[in-house]
């Protein structure tokens, strides 16, 4: 049973940096990929981040490209998400997600991810 824990969420005011971390366990992982989605309340997820196997290949939600940096380590099955410069409309329940077996070099649309953390908090005051 593959299980996805997410920590590192809080409150940080406008400007500051917080850094998620998701631990997968479960299974052995092998060329799957791994992401960071978003929902803040009334709006729908989006993905924020996303990273492949061999961790060269990354997409970025376009509102947080410069700010958001996305890192794996297969050896610890960790996926970690860097965010600085946070904005009040950053403001939401960050997921960790896991898409199995998609290719080494893959990064599968939003829609291919198997499985989800059950979310972390962050919220960014003015």
């Amino acid at each position: 049973q593959v299980q996805l824990v997410e920590s590192g969420g809080g409150l940080v005011q406008a400007g500051g940096s917080l850094r998620l971390s998701c631990a997968a366990s479960g299974r052995t992982f092998t060329n799957d990929a791994m992401a960071w989605f978003r929902q803040a309340p009334g709006k729908e997820r989006e993905i924020v981040a996303a990273v492949n196997w061999s961790g060269g290949n990354f997409t970025y939600l376009d509102s947080m490209k410069g700010r958001v940096t996305i890192s794996r380590d297969n050896a610890k099955n960790t996926v970690d998400l860097q965010m600085n410069s946070l904005k009040p409309e950053d403001t939401a329940v960050y997921y960790c997600a896991l898409a199995l077996f998609v290719g080494r070099y893959t990064l599968p649309p939003a829609t291919k991810y198997d499985y989800w953390g059950r979310g972390t908090q962050v919220t960014v005051s003015s």
